[in-house]
């Protein structure tokens, strides 16, 4: 729940002024020949005896897909790249008949693995026939960095990715990770048993996120038992979406260390709080790289925010399209457990859900949607933890530019309200909008929605369709709720 450090560089691509790193030997790069660039990383690849690299890409939900090869084929990966059948991911538009899938690495992410080192990882683009595959989420994320530059800005930001430590008892059910049987509060964010508890943990996932080059600079016990949230530095949204991924990838075999499981759930416990990736972002000049959030000092305050109105109007956009994007920030069923809304619906052990239901924006109050903690950048509370981070962020960029183009006026700021206690009709006054309830719901307003699509591009059609069969799968299945609810009631 902690607020995301300032910017310190915002980073943008290709920018003369500003240096690119890789994790390898902590050598920095500055722009120069693609050669002369790829011979240093090789270089610092042997000196630290990796042997193996891992070409990683993102299917639709944004789970990693990855290829394990010597390093030897170095170049290979770089300039043809690795191989995958397409047809056996999600999300790809490919049958088994379609032609290869190659993953192109990038070469300003090569990352050796601390707990493998022997290991390197690096993201890749996806291309087939030598073309860019449209349906890579990465590639889309270009795509829309493109348009956004073309048009004079560029994004930058930062993810807070919540997750849970659980294990599954004998009768397979989950259970929050506690071997000490110490972390039972139900107030235990920040709590500090339960910090000891897990310190070790933490401070393998601090030491080695900062080997990797992620600039995490603060870990802690969440609101929920068992929960727990990292910060990372802000850079690009390009680097900003794979730090999200290798963050859950990295997690997820830190925890095996300790015997548990890293979930990235959005809500595993119906008693607790649920898990999100809060982004805090906010919109640079592409040229300068100057941060254009901030009020410049001959610009009347328009909504007591200390924001400029191009910030004010990208904000608008967010809102105008908030449901649609839901459908991309909170991609799976479960996620809708966090952000359910009503007078009566129970909150978590804790008395707080921390998640937003309907969409406001403000000033630095957790209890809004989109929270303005400063000037310099906004927060958005509504993502979930299993958000593919490169969907999100091609979708804000649509909403946002939509909203700077058309100028839309988001309405006044919410200020010094708590608005988990305001009635839903108190909310509907105050012009707020309700988020969808389920996946079905937001996935139809994914539908309907023109510029939401278009920030998706080849891939919208693809992910509505896998949307739906989601729904579907579920709608099919009887819970054991249903069953003790329905069995004797007549």
């Amino acid at each position: 729940m902690t607020a995301i450090a300032m910017i310190k560089n915002p980073v943008i691509d290709n920018s003369e002024e500003i240096e690119e790193s890789t994790a390898i030997n902590n050598i920095k790069y500055m722009p120069e020949s693609d050669q002369d660039n790829r011979k240093k990383v090789f270089e610092g690849l042997k000196r630290q005896n990796v042997e193996f690299i891992l070409a990683q890409f993102v299917d639709i939900h944004g789970a990693p897909r990855v290829k394990q090869v010597p390093l030897d084929s170095f170049d290979d990966i770089i300039d043809k790249g690795a191989g995958f059948a397409g047809g056996a991911v999600w999300g790809m538009g490919m049958g088994p008949e379609s032609h290869d899938l190659m993953a192109r690495t990038d070469l300003e992410t090569f990352k050796q693995l601390p707990w493998q080192p022997n290991v390197a990882l690096a993201s890749s683009d996806l291309y087939v026939d030598g073309e860019a595959w449209p349906f890579c989420p990465r590639n889309n994320l270009k795509r829309m960095l493109k348009i956004m530059a073309e048009k004079g800005y560029t994004l930058n930001g930062g993810f807070e990715p919540e997750h849970f430590l659980v294990t599954r008892d004998d009768q397979g059910n989950l259970k929050p990770w506690d071997p000490l049987n110490i972390d039972s509060q139900p107030k235990p964010c920040y709590d500090f048993k339960g910090m000891c508890q897990s310190m070790d943990y933490l401070q393998d996932i601090m030491r080695y996120g900062n080997e990797m080059g992620f600039g995490i600079y603060q870990s802690d016990h969440e609101d929920a038992n068992g929960q727990y949230e990292i910060n990372f530095d802000w850079t690009n949204a390009l680097h900003a979406s794979d730090r999200l991924v290798h963050f859950r990838m990295m997690s997820g075999q830190v925890a095996r260390k300790y015997g548990a499981i890293a979930t990235f759930m959005a809500k595993p416990f119906e008693n607790m709080t649920g898990s999100g990736a809060h982004l805090h972002f906010h919109v640079a000049d592409a040229v300068t790289g100057k941060n254009i959030f901030p009020l410049a000092p001959s610009e009347k305050d328009w909504k007591g925010l200390g924001l400029s109105k191009t910030a004010i109007h990208y904000i608008g956009g967010l809102l105008k399209h908030i449901r649609a994007i839901t459908a991309v920030a909170s991609p799976h069923i479960n996620c809708y457990r966090r952000i359910q809304s009503g007078e009566f619906v129970y909150s978590s052990a804790s008395g707080y859900t921390w998640t937003p239901s309907f969409a406001s924006y403000g000033d630095n109050n957790r209890t809004q949607l989109f929270r303005c903690p400063d000037s310099n950048r906004i927060e958005d509370r509504s993502p979930s933890s299993m958000v593919n981070p490169y969907l999100l962020l091609a979708v804000n960029i649509a909403a946002g530019l939509d909203g700077i183009e058309n100028q839309i006026d988001p309405g006044d700021a919410i200020m010094g309200r708590n608005i988990w206690n305001l009635s839903i009709q108190e909310r509907k006054e105050l012009g707020m909008i309700l988020l969808p309830q389920n996946l079905m719901e937001a996935v139809e307003a994914l539908e309907e929605d023109d510029v939401v699509k278009g920030g998706l591009g080849a891939i919208a059609d693809e992910y509505i369709k896998l949307k739906k069969g989601e729904w579907g799968e579920f709608m099919r299945h009887v819970t054991p709720w249903e069953v003790r609810r329905s069995l004797t009631l007549l």
